[in-house]
């Protein structure tokens, strides 16, 4: 019983790390790239897709259809966080969240997110 505490100890004592993040579609090559304020909470993702509840549906039908064995879960930037009392981290999530879908371009053929009307 020590042993459990003690792992549970340990677990609580890892860094929360924030950042953004890409699901990965092996089949096809279609990504949905999003942010985490905690990565340690990825795993409600893969359960939300296990559990059909995913609120991108074209991610949770392609999910449904090739498998989760077809999905690969990717971090693709840790934020750095600032000891600056006005330091955002929503505010720097989503400027970290523009570059990545800059970037990636993860829309239409090429992935599962929706353009954003500016």
């Amino acid at each position: 019983m020590d042993r459990k505490k003690e792992l549970k100890q340990q677990y609580k004592e890892i860094p929360i790390k924030a950042g953004v993040y890409q699901i990965k579609n092996n089949k096809n090559q279609k990504i949905f790239i999003n942010s985490s304020r905690n990565f340690k909470t990825l795993n409600g993702e893969k359960f939300m897709l296990e559990s059909g509840t995913h609120i991108n549906k074209a991610l949770q039908q392609e999910w449904n259809k090739f498998g989760k064995e077809a999905f690969t879960f990717d971090v693709l930037e840790v934020l750095k966080k600032k000891d600056d009392p006005y330091f955002n981290e929503k505010e720097a999530l989503a400027e970290l969240v523009s570059k990545w879908l800059d970037q990636l371009q993860p829309y239409e053929e090429q992935g599962y997110n929706v353009r954003k009307a500016r």
